[in-house]
């Protein structure tokens, strides 16, 4: 039977008359019979009931016969649902994040200590061998013995011999030494396991030695093999601090313990395993790492001589479509110092410039351009100098071009460009280098200094005053006078002694050094020396400067309208400037 609804309001006025008999009460709608109903009203009326608490009172104070359902009993359904669901799905989240976070498959809670080492099987497709790797070729040499062992490792047990349990790979970033290490896997035809010292260290305390064990077990499988640990010093740093106190990092200090004992451990017979690391940082690891029977055998890959990056560039040429006309030769003389990551970067960025400009083949002039964006950065020709300012910055570059021209050296200038590039340069001189030099004398460095100063040099003399923009000339030149005088014992007044102690990092390039416990004395001898070096490479400049001024003028001109100068024009015009005659005194 349908019942009629009426608002709640309307019960209320209805119950407040005295109109109604009596009320049955339920969680969904309130049901009463009116006493007395007049105009057609229903006498059985319904409405849905509100939060009130005044309700029973008010009722009972109008004499209204009232009653309430009896509340509903769960079925077991709902009890299930309330009371099994919930906790069975918090449990099936955390078996989702414990399966993520130690990498899942189907060693359950321990899989986190499995080792993380990818395996490289080389394939005559994805095979890596020596003649992928140019430029490190006494590394290559050295590492050959390693592939003729692994060949043929019953050559060397007839004769008692025994080969290096680990070799250590150090250089600078970039030279080669994870694809030294996979051509030496690919020359051996043998897998190859490679994992990153930090993947050791994990948050759970005992991980990392687990994962050490569980490496060498796979590799012990698979042998003969190779491990390649790449970035050693992640876990292999000493263990000692300054002051001989074991530092407290309990998770890495388990993790290179454990190193040690497998590579004492794992037995090198008729199926050896390999332990090949790489660090940048071989200064900063542990001693007993180094011991003999462990990493006893350190190879060099150091940054290639000028027929290594010709043979490199022609490798990664070879990869791109180059103009005919490309001379590699000069491309490898423009790029010394270059490692081996950075001339493929070099070939990758002239390819994208040739792209950009839609030609069909890199050109000369794209890998030329490709070593300004390496060396200097970007140009930035939105940002428009005011014209005081594009004056000062083109007399500032011809002075360096100039003092670096009729300096002695071993670089050559080969172009100007007042075209803003990089973070901060408002403009550079380019000075190639004319051949590989390794070791400076002390009138090298003195040109060195002259010609950073020659910018400023330039401003003092036309504009009489100086800006920021030799900001940057400054630093260098004082970091040089301070090492000739401080590291390279170049001075006659404080002799063949170094005052400054090596803590920088050769192959980062960190420069560290700070100074001895000397006197007052000394250290004020020091820092007159330094500044008598400054001075003298300054008043050089100067003296250089004043005598070319209309030179000075003529190509601070011509680079004002052209705002780039290079090749033969560029050359022409610093032909016609001479030396300054010798002060004699």
């Amino acid at each position: 039977m349908q019942v009629p609804r009426v608002p709640y309001s309307l019960f209320i006025d209805q119950v407040n008359d005295e109109r109604v008999a009596r009320a049955y009460i339920t969680q969904d709608q309130i049901r009463y019979e009116l006493k007395q109903p007049v105009d057609g009203e229903p006498p059985l009326l319904a409405t849905t009931p509100i939060f009130d608490m005044d309700l029973p009172q008010r009722l009972e104070r109008h004499g209204v016969e009232f009653a309430a359902a009896p509340p509903k009993r769960p079925s077991v359904f709902n009890t299930i649902l309330s009371w099994v669901v919930p906790p069975l799905i918090f449990i099936l989240v955390l078996q989702f994040f414990a399966r993520r976070q130690m990498g899942g498959g189907g060693q359950g809670a321990l899989s986190f200590t499995r080792s993380k080492a990818k395996i490289y099987v080389p394939d005559e497709q994805s095979r890596v061998t020596f003649a992928d790797v140019a430029g490190v070729d006494e590394a290559k040499q050295e590492l050959t013995e390693i592939v003729d062992f692994l060949k043929k490792p019953q050559r060397y047990a007839v004769l008692g011999a025994k080969i290096p349990r680990g070799v250590l790979l150090v250089g600078p970033p970039g030279t080669g030494k994870t694809l030294l290490s996979k051509a030496v896997a690919g020359e051996a035809n043998v897998p190859f396991f490679i994992i990153s010292g930090s993947e050791f260290v994990e948050l759970f305390v005992g991980a990392g030695a687990a994962r050490v064990r569980d490496l060498f077990e796979q590799a012990k499988k698979k042998a003969p093999c190779i491990i390649f640990i790449d970035e050693l010093d992640a876990i292999g740093k000493s263990r000692s601090g300054s002051m001989g106190v074991v530092g407290g990092n309990d998770e890495r200090e388990q993790t290179l313990n454990q190193l040690l004992t497998e590579m004492d451990g794992f037995n090198a017979s008729d199926k050896p395993v390999i332990v090949l690391a790489a660090t940048n940082q071989p200064e900063t690891l542990d001693a007993a790492l180094l011991r003999p029977g462990r990493f006893d055998r350190q190879v060099l890959v150091d940054r290639p001589d000028l027929s290594g990056r010709r043979t490199i560039l022609e490798i990664y040429g070879n990869k791109v479509k180059l103009d005919p006309s490309v001379n590699l030769e000069t491309i490898a003389a423009a790029t010394s110092g270059f490692a081996g990551a950075d001339l493929a970067n070099l070939v990758n960025e002239a390819a994208l410039l040739a792209a950009r400009a839609d030609r069909k083949t890199v050109t000369q002039a794209d890998l030329q351009e490709a070593i300004e964006r390496v060396v200097a950065g970007l140009e930035k020709r939105s940002r428009v100098l005011a014209d005081d300012e594009k004056r000062i910055v083109a007399y500032h570059e011809v002075g360096h071009a100039i003092v670096g021209h009729l300096i002695p050296g071993g670089s050559k200038v080969a172009k100007i460009s007042i075209v803003p590039r990089g973070m901060s340069a408002l403009g550079y001189t380019l000075q190639l280098p004319v051949e590989d030099r390794f070791l400076n004398s002390k009138e090298d460095l003195q040109g060195q200094i002259t010609t950073l100063l020659g910018g400023r040099s330039a401003e003092e003399i036309v504009f009489g005053k100086v800006t920021t923009g030799a900001a940057n000339d400054l630093q260098r030149a004082t970091d040089i006078a301070e090492q000739m005088v401080s590291t390279y014992g170049m001075s006659s007044v404080l002799g063949p002694l170094a005052y400054d102690r090596q803590t920088g990092n050769r192959f980062l390039g960190q420069t560290n050094n700070p100074r001895r416990a000397v006197s007052d004395a000394t250290a004020e001898s020091i820092d007159r020396e330094v500044r008598q070096l400054v001075d003298n490479a300054h008043n050089h400049a100067l003296a250089i400067l004043e005598s070319n001024r209309e030179s000075l003028e003529v190509i601070s001109q011509k680079i004002l309208e052209k705002e780039v100068i290079e090749g033969e024009e560029l050359q022409t015009l610093l032909n016609q400037c001479q030396a300054p005659e010798p002060v004699q005194v």
